[in-house]
């Protein structure tokens, strides 16, 4: 295609993004206006891909990291044949057209918006790439503002060390911020340095200029390692009202100003633009017979070290399955897949937030991904765990070390808030075995249910206390003692079920009878059934869990058996935990077998 086109395709886009943006009255013109050319070039040029098919595993992908440039990225979908989306409804209610790219847009695999994030998903998208030995590309346009987040060059370290060199990143170095000029400006030679320091290809380029946007774009191709595209632009090109001015980010034109300015944009007549398709390349996938490991009633073996083994057996039965960890894997046992198909293992390194995203972007590629690392690390990637659920991620994350029963690592090594994290996602499963049956059989049921999965694992050893026949769904809870005397229900999850059904036992030798139930599934929660199981056993409830109050299992329950008439006592981590032994520690934040009795005893007499 002539360059003469292109440039006329980037006007057209450029005239679009005004005329939305000033339909819905906000939007961000000026940032779209800079990279005009470079999306031009990108979609009706340089990537390959079926309009038809967006789901078309051959396609290059492209992810919009810079995601306020939303209405150009809607305009190259539609002129491209894409979509047929009414392009005028632009942030309306009734309209996919979202202010922020989500996949309410079939061909928008991954939500940005975010800044700072879609690199790293690009970074699993061309990972996947790689494992798959296909020949699609990936292409992350990024914003010079966002080049401020850390988890950029967590994935730039990544992407190199993994020579991804089907990954492209294009950064739209227009100087201007969101209230003024970025932190290195128009200082290209200092962001080459900087790029070249991780390994990538860096090209320098006017990226106004399509011709010069095309040859790097060849040049890219031909390079050992992932290429990064420095394009110098200006915001919001094309409108002297907008062209370098601070002040303009996220407003729209009025009226008048949209009418004066799309006379100054070129507008020509064009025919319909071919894309050329992808190279179907085909995908061989390794199935066998799944062989997991078998536990006896009383076996000691921790749910962290069940997780590991059952899941390099899941991988060994199947090639799609991989496991991340961010380099934490002798302790959260992913190693075991290493040892068994070391090429299903991808260590992510000490970078969560890199994890995380790369996990959405090879879940996008038809992976089955498990991430693991210590639950209180998980923190720290709260928002690439916010933004995959707004992209409806499709993984399983493991957080071991969960809780003060670690021990004496101490408080920066507890996670204590996981739980609630992961209760605010939309789209999330939250598990949480007891022991090596529960574990495997929960690990199970995550690779078969669609959103974010979350399993929380325990250091320490707990003896098994499931039958390998026990059935385990979605939503239910596990009722491990009962009788028709019960006075009290005892419930538990993870290390408290332990602590509980001690407590059970020195109820028994009062004379007291309980019942002890495992909320094993936190998110979703069958309160219907549950509140049922309670009434009939007491109507009274006691339920110890090692992570905070607030947002915790206790919080869960007393929303869900709100207005059911049942009384309820929550026992949780409520003060910051110091380093101690296990038992030590559960005493003396209230969450042990003799806190459980007493609170039992307070609500029955």
């Amino acid at each position: 295609m002539g360059i003469e086109v292109i440039s006329a395709i980037a006007n057209l886009l450029r005239r679009d993004s005004l005329i939305m943006t000033s339909e819905a009255g906000s939007g961000h013109a000026s940032s779209s206006l800079s990279c005009a050319e470079i999306i031009a070039s990108l979609f009706f040029h340089e990537m390959k891909y079926d309009i038809n098919h967006p789901q078309n595993p051959d396609n290059d992908e492209f992810i919009l990291s810079k995601g306020h440039a939303a209405p150009i990225l809607y305009s190259a979908l539609f002129h491209s044949g894409c979509i047929q989306d009414d392009l005028k409804g632009l942030r309306k209610l009734t309209s996919n057209l979202e202010g922020h790219p989500t996949p309410s847009v079939p061909w928008i695999k991954v939500a940005t918006g975010s800044l700072g994030q879609g690199l790293s998903a690009g970074v699993g998208m061309a990972l996947a790439g790689k494992l798959q030995k296909k020949k699609f590309r990936t292409y992350v346009l990024l914003g010079d503002s966002e080049l401020s987040e850390g988890s950029n060059y967590e994935a730039f370290q990544l992407a190199s060390h993994y020579n991804l060199n089907n990954l492209c990143a294009i950064v739209d170095v227009n100087k201007l911020g969101q209230r003024g000029e970025t932190m290195i400006g128009y200082d290209i030679e200092k962001y080459k340095k900087i790029f070249e320091s991780f390994g990538w290809n860096v090209l320098s380029v006017n990226g106004h200029s399509p011709q010069a946007i095309i040859n790097a774009f060849g040049n890219a191709r031909k390079s050992k390692n992932p290429s990064v595209i420095l394009a110098k632009t200006i915001k919001g090109k094309g409108v002297s009202l907008l062209e370098g001015k601070n002040g303009w980010h996220g407003k729209a034109l009025s009226s008048a100003q949209l009418e004066t300015a799309l006379k100054k944009i070129p507008l020509k007549e064009m025919s319909q633009v071919d894309i050329e398709p992808p190279e179907p390349v085909g995908e061989k996938v390794k199935m066998s017979e799944l062989a997991l490991p078998s536990y006896k009633l009383g076996d000691e073996i921790a749910t962290r070290e069940a997780y590991g083994k059952a899941l390099a057996s899941l991988c060994k039965s199947n090639s799609l399955i991989l496991a991340l960890d961010a380099e934490v894997s002798n302790s959260t046992f992913a190693e075991e897949v290493k040892k068994k198909t070391p090429g299903q293992f991808i260590e992510s390194y000490i970078a969560e937030q890199n994890m995380i995203g790369m996990a959405l972007g090879l879940s996008k590629k038809t992976f089955n991904v498990f991430a693991s690392t210590f639950a209180a690390f998980l923190s720290r990637a709260h928002d690439q765990l916010r933004m995959a659920s707004y992209s409806y991620g499709d993984f399983t994350v493991c957080g071991s070390h969960a809780g003060v029963s670690i021990g004496e690592d101490g408080a920066s090594q507890m996670g204590l808030e996981d739980i609630a994290i992961f209760r605010s996602l939309p789209h999330t499963i939250i598990l949480y075995p007891s022991d090596a049956v529960s574990t495997q059989k929960l690990l199970l049921l995550s690779q078969t249910e669609k959103g974010i999965k979350y399993i929380r694992t325990t250091r320490s050893k707990t003896p098994v206390i499931y039958a390998d026949d026990y059935e385990f769904e979605i939503g239910d809870f596990g009722t491990l003692r009962e009788s028709k005397n019960d006075k009290i229900v005892l419930a538990g999850a993870g290390i408290t079920l332990h602590e509980a059904l001690k407590a059970h036992e020195m109820l028994n030798e009062e004379k007291i009878s309980s019942a002890v139930v495992d909320i094993y599934c936190i998110k979703p929660f069958n309160a219907e059934a549950f509140i049922e199981f309670v009434k009939g056993h007491g109507n009274k409830i006691v339920i110890a869990e090692d992570h905070y109050k607030e947002g915790g299992i206790g919080e869960m329950l007393c929303h869900e058996l709100a207005n059911s008439g049942i009384k309820i006592q929550t026992l949780a981590v409520s003060e910051m935990p110091h380093s101690g032994t296990k038992d030590e520690l559960l005493e003396k934040y209230g969450i042990n077998d003799s806190a459980i009795l007493e609170a039992a005893r307070n609500l029955i007499l």
